[in-house]
């Protein structure tokens, strides 16, 4: 069965259906929390899959349900880290990053330092702009798909990875002053995507 169906046959009360999709997406959506939320990804996992059932007559069946999946998951971040950040900051998710909210480093395990540096830098850019990129270059989303996600049309998604980009450039800048690992870094960006996938978690 494909998504659409399972997520139909599940909606409608089969638990097989819905422990299939779970298991289907627990990777994508691993890797989409445990960058952003280390300490409460599990939590936010449950929650997301629920609230597609809860909400599922936002599901129209006009984009992919991968698309639908992930738009909730953005939701459940955001309420996440604003409830998060409340204390500290006023949340804006296209001006405040992860790091605004939670300052201490990442805490994925990296060996190489560019792939360090890639992480940090990511942490450190607007959480919209980190969604965008990560969704784009880990999970090989298209424009269509991303334009669903991020609420928005979808010629302004070119925009907004551009704008990541540079984002990511400037952070990078600031979080060394050494050239040959900057560069390296900076190099890495279009060709990054499968081995920092890999060190964040899934297949």
């Amino acid at each position: 069965m494909d998504d659409a169906e399972l997520f139909k046959a599940w909606a409608e009360g089969d638990q097989s259906a819905g422990e299939s999709l779970y298991r289907r997406y627990f990777d994508p959506l691993y890797r989409f929390f445990r960058a952003k939320a280390p300490e409460d990804y599990e939590d936010l996992i449950q929650n997301t899959m629920l609230e597609c059932v809860r909400s599922r007559e936002r599901f129209r069946g006009d984009a992919p349900f991968r698309a639908y999946l992930f738009g909730v998951a953005r939701h459940r971040l955001l309420h996440h880290l604003r409830r998060k950040g409340m204390s500290r900051l006023d949340f804006e998710s296209s001006q405040t990053s992860v790091a605004d909210v939670d300052p201490r480093p990442s805490s994925v395990m990296a060996r190489k330092a560019e792939h360090r540096l890639l992480l940090e830098a990511m942490r450190r850019v607007p959480v919209d702009l980190q969604i965008a990129m990560e969704l784009h270059y880990w999970e090989d989303m298209s424009t269509a798909e991303l334009a669903e996600v991020l609420e928005i049309p979808q010629g302004t998604v070119k925009s907004r990875l551009r704008r990541g980009r540079e984002a990511l450039q400037s952070e990078l800048d600031k979080l060394t002053k050494d050239p040959a690992q900057r560069d390296a870094a900076v190099g890495g960006v279009e060709t990054w995507a499968k081995e920092i996938r890999a060190l964040v978690g899934g297949k």
